[in-house]
């Protein structure tokens, strides 16, 4: 689904990112988590859409427990190959998780919910610009599922947050017509 340059700046973001070192990727990962935290988004959200973190991602574990311990209903993303789409499931503490095909854990049950109907969506990335444009495993699957967005004229949810680390930022993302930019990025930076 991505284009030649999308791929070489997939592929040099995703070096940089595993080359971190454990102890910078924890900490960084505690910085962002508490930004997202105490931002009025966070705040003001009931349902929050929310990844289980792969080992060199942005982890997602303190998001979860916060969310939880806030009585947040939290909806993770499920693969549907079929559809080409993402499913999100409600996941709670202590919920039955499984590997997906592409080793991402998923919930195997619970309640599901339309992906517009989320407040917040902290997304996953691989790469990001300035101008909110995100390069993302090449699947194609965040876009497909907010494809809707790209006809709204302003921002009132969900609001897609992606969580990176400052060094994947790239100077310019040239984005396909089809992909679906995000409303804000968090680093250990900002």
């Amino acid at each position: 689904m991505s284009t030649g340059p999308q791929r070489e700046q997939r592929a040099a973001a995703l070096r940089t990112r595993r080359r971190l070192s454990p102890d910078f990727r924890d900490s960084a990962s505690r910085q962002i988590a508490e930004k997202f935290l105490r931002s009025r988004h966070f705040f003001s959200a009931s349902r929050i859409g929310c990844y289980f973190a792969m080992p060199d991602e942005v982890a997602t574990d303190d998001i979860l427990s916060r969310a939880w311990s806030a009585s947040k209903s939290i909806y993770c993303p499920v693969v549907d190959d079929r559809a080409g789409r993402l499913r999100f499931v409600e996941v709670a503490r202590g919920s039955t998780l499984r590997r997906s095909t592409f080793g991402l854990l998923e919930p195997t049950d619970g309640e599901e919910i339309d992906p517009l109907d989320l407040d917040v969506v902290i997304t996953p990335l691989v790469a990001f610009d300035s101008a909110g444009s995100r390069i993302g495993m090449g699947g194609g699957y965040y876009d497909r599922t907010f494809a809707a967005l790209r006809r709204r004229t302003n921002w009132t949810h969900p609001k897609l947050t992606g969580l990176a680390f400052s060094c994947q930022e790239v100077r310019k993302i040239k984005a396909n017509p089809w992909d679906i930019g995000l409303w804000k990025v968090i680093t250990e930076l900002d």
